[in-house]
């Protein structure tokens, strides 16, 4: 293994191993890509595009990626990308990101997709760039073109983050259905919330960029039947017998076994840590809680699984591909079910050691945890 900041196999890196600031080429721009770690030359991470995204944050989500790879058991380091913008022009905007990039997707930096970016903004920068994910020096190709691989593990993030919210509930002796709030209704809220309800969960709370929505059982299928691309539920076409409710952080409020954070950065923050109701939390998104709130919600007594752990399946699903560990030859639907079982077996093994550890020691848990998957890459 190679790195440019330490050994990642026997100590926590403590700066990336570069950081590249985007200034754009032809047009304009303003970002950051961070490679937190390399792995024989190869690191990746999404492309996040906000308006107030900082190379701070670029940062802090190229360091999960590390850590979520060191989990993993992944043979690849830990990058991201940030692109300031409100969206407007994206067209434009991902043409000029795939020219500035090029050099680093071409050199084994490879870049998908996160907040604020869709496959089809994916798409766009990747044509720009010319840079096709099959083909790469020293490695077979895959025989297959990306989006095709690609699309049909859409749900794999959530089918992971439902894993370790069943594989905690168990761990805790929960018994009979567990009352769900899912902050966050984007592809990986709606795939968590379907993934528990079919298991015979109950949602009672779902909250989107309007408010929270709660009632003593949420119809799941009815709820994404009325919620656009970008997680937003048309409050016109509700279905009876709901609150609705403004407020922020509402969701905070709900009644709730199991809450799954699957939105915004710091949805839990050291300001509203101390109104987390339910017993177990699993993160869903990237950089759910600071970690203050972390410190807080474990305190108090509740179980919190963090996003390294849980929110791996998208970048877990690139990252098989890219390394050439899928088995490619296998039939489209036996490819998708091979990639949401080692998504799933990772996930549970994971949760399960995590919880070990908190139970036998005081403190965060994932550091040790960390240590150890480390000593299993060596």
């Amino acid at each position: 293994m190679s790195s440019l900041n330490g050994n990642p196999l026997t100590d926590e890196p403590q700066d990336p191993a570069f950081v590249v600031s985007l200034n754009g080429s032809q047009g304009s721009l303003k970002g950051w890509v961070v490679v937190d770690s390399l792995h024989d030359g190869l690191a990746m991470g999404g492309t996040r595009m906000t308006p107030g995204v900082t190379q701070e944050e670029v940062a802090g989500l190229a360091r999960d990626m590390t850590h979520k790879f060191t989990l993993a058991g992944l043979p690849i380091g830990g990058a991201k990308a940030g692109i300031v913008s409100d969206g407007s022009d994206r067209e434009q905007t991902f043409r000029t990101f795939g020219r500035t990039v090029k050099p680093l997707l071409h050199g084994g930096i490879h870049l998908g997709i996160d907040m604020g970016v869709t496959p089809a903004d994916r798409a766009v920068f990747f044509d720009e760039a010319g840079y096709d994910p099959r083909y790469r020096l020293g490695a077979p190709d895959m025989p297959i073109d990306w989006r095709t691989y690609y699309e049909p593990l859409i749900d794999c993030t959530g089918h992971g983050v439902g894993v370790a919210a069943i594989t905690a509930l168990e761990a805790r002796g929960h018994q009979g259905p567990a009352r769900v709030v899912v902050q966050g209704f984007g592809a990986v809220g709606r795939a968590v919330a379907h993934f528990l309800e079919e298991r015979g969960h109950v949602v009672v709370g779902v909250a989107d960029v309007e408010g929270t929505i709660s009632a003593s059982r949420l119809p799941v299928a009815d709820l994404v039947a009325i919620t656009d691309e970008f997680g937003r539920i048309d409050r016109s076409r509700l279905p009876q017998d709901v609150t609705v409710s403004q407020e922020q952080d509402a969701w905070l409020d709900v009644e709730a076994d199991l809450l799954i954070l699957a939105a915004q950065k710091h949805a839990i923050n050291a300001e509203n840590a101390h109104r987390v109701r339910a017993g177990l939390v699993v993160e869903g998104g990237n950089l759910s809680s600071s970690g203050e709130a972390k410190e807080k919600v474990r305190a108090s007594g509740t179980v919190l699984v963090p996003g390294v752990i849980a929110n791996i399946g998208g970048a877990a699903s690139a990252a098989l591909a890219v390394t050439r560990v899928v088995p490619f030859d296998l039939s489209a639907d036996a490819r998708k079910a091979w990639v949401f079982d080692w998504v799933g077996d990772r996930v549970r093994r994971n949760t399960r050691d995590l919880l070990e550890i908190a139970a036998a020691h005081a403190g965060d848990p994932l550091p040790t945890l960390l240590t150890a998957r480390r000593k299993d890459r060596s």
